[in-house]
């Protein structure tokens, strides 16, 4: 949240928006991908144009000089006035037929220029020789020209193709290309804005929902995000973490308050006996002597609750690792120490499998809690105090449940024994804070289980947890 609050600080760069970066980044992509197919695309088409213009230029001047190779012609035969001129006139195809000397006989349309090159395949003796000329301007067009001789020195045939008409083609189809690729771009820009504002209008809503935990501090701000995607993923996510985060606020409030609340009592009742110490050399011996052990006893009940306290807040969570761990040898060391301090007797049963993975502090301590609480409620109970410990015969949760004979629990107060500082009217005359069972509520809630008490038949109380499952 602080980093939050540092990036939307006054005086930073104005960052560029997400949605922005993305439309550009559709676009830019978009873009190098279409003047790469274009270019592509343009060099292909330009090159398969020429190459098949060539192929039918170079296929006319083969049929021509074919022609005169086979039959022995004379430039009337091509004649534009003689029938069958057509087979040697294909579409934007020119023909010119030259004379004995090289002179024109049959204009071209329109008409060629004739070189001294030409006018030699004119009286040259061999029919079919050809000489070519390349980029020939006639009347502001660029032609291709082949000049075919007739041989014996009857002339020769110039055939010409025009070659502006393809590039004039290709020209036009360059900036129709050009005019295509700029019109994907600009759609792709748009496309990719109307894309990028619709992908990312629920992060905008998670943006503007973590702007408004960090302006106004205010966890219970609701998360409207919906979707199966990862931006669904993370609004869930975001909203159980606003969640959990108000519910630890209000436990912490809560604890706070309580805490407060019952620290006031022993601190009252050590004020006032302090009050008393200024005069104790007035008091009685008998007194005296009372009003030490009143001290020591707050003392030491001031000094048990500001631990619970301090366990219950920290949790020993984030102290202890987890590791695997045998229930039923963490209960034997939890039986051992609570014989010493009560000296009352203790019978630990075990069935099952009784590993599981957890954090033998916690477990300890919230064994421990039980014990004290069974010994303390079942003060002068003469049957033994029994632990249980009962592993899973299928995968699930090892059970753990402390055993006692003492006055049992109210049918009302069964519900709310877990609770933070709850007693009981019949225990409120008891030493203790309330705090107990509450550390094996969360002791349990850490593990994965829960806590459970009921009404012992015959008389007592069962009250245990699970781990695991």
């Amino acid at each position: 949240m602080g980093r939050l609050r540092r990036l939307l600080a006054p005086g930073r760069p104005k960052l560029v928006s997400l949605r922005t970066t993305f439309a550009v980044s559709f676009a830019a992509v978009t873009a190098a991908v279409t003047i790469l197919v274009g270019i592509l695309s343009y060099g292909s088409a330009a090159r398969l144009v020429r190459v098949d213009q060539q192929s039918v230029f170079t296929q006319v001047v083969q049929d021509v000089r074919d022609e005169v190779r086979q039959h022995e012609m004379v430039p009337e035969d091509f004649s534009s006035s003689r029938p069958g001129h057509d087979l040697v006139r294909p579409a934007r195809t020119d023909v010119q037929v030259l004379g004995a000397q090289g002179q024109i006989v049959d204009h071209g349309n329109p008409s060629l220029p004739v070189t001294s090159r030409d006018k030699a395949m004119a009286l040259a003796t061999t029919a079919g020789r050809v000489v070519q000329h390349k980029d020939v301007p006639v009347d502001g067009d660029v032609y291709r020209i082949a000049t075919v001789s007739l041989g014996d020195g009857r002339g020769a045939v110039q055939v010409a193709q025009e070659f502006s008409d393809t590039e004039d083609l290709l020209r036009t189809l360059q900036q129709r290309t050009l005019i295509l690729m700029a019109a994907v771009v600009v759609a792709a820009g748009l496309f990719g804005w109307w894309l990028a504002r619709r992908i990312t209008r629920r992060l905008v809503v998670l943006t503007s929902a973590a702007e408004a935990v960090a302006r106004t501090r205010q966890l219970g701000i609701e998360v409207p995000v919906a979707g199966l995607d990862e931006v669904g993923r993370l609004g869930r996510s975001f909203d159980r973490m606003l969640g959990r985060l108000a519910q630890s606020e209000e436990d912490q409030r809560r604890l706070v308050q309580d805490a407060g609340h019952e620290l006031r009592t022993p601190l009252t009742s050590l004020r006032t006996n302090i009050s008393l110490l200024r005069r104790i050399d007035e008091l009685p011996p008998a007194t005296r002597e009372e009003l030490v052990a009143d001290l020591t006893q707050e003392a030491r009940e001031l000094t048990d609750l500001v631990n619970e306290l301090v366990d219950l807040a920290a949790g020993q969570s984030d102290t202890e690792p987890p590791q695997r761990l045998d229930l039923a040898d963490i209960a034997e060391e939890v039986v051992g120490v609570a014989k010493r301090r009560t000296g009352r007797e203790i019978v630990l049963r075990t069935s099952g499998d009784t590993t599981t993975d957890g954090r033998p502090g916690m477990l300890q301590r919230a064994m421990s809690n039980l014990v004290e609480n069974a010994a303390k409620f079942d003060r002068d109970g003469k049957s033994p105090i029994e632990i249980s410990i009962t592993g899973p015969t299928r995968p699930g949760p090892v059970r753990v449940e402390v055993l006692d004979r003492g006055p049992g629990i109210a049918e009302g107060d069964l519900i709310r024994i877990f609770d933070r500082f709850y007693r009981a009217a019949d225990a409120r005359s008891l030493p203790g804070s309330g705090l107990g069972l509450s550390i094996v509520r969360e002791v349990a809630m850490a593990h994965g289980g829960a806590p459970f008490a009921f009404r012992r038949e015959g008389g007592g109380a069962v009250i245990g947890f699970t781990v695991g499952g």
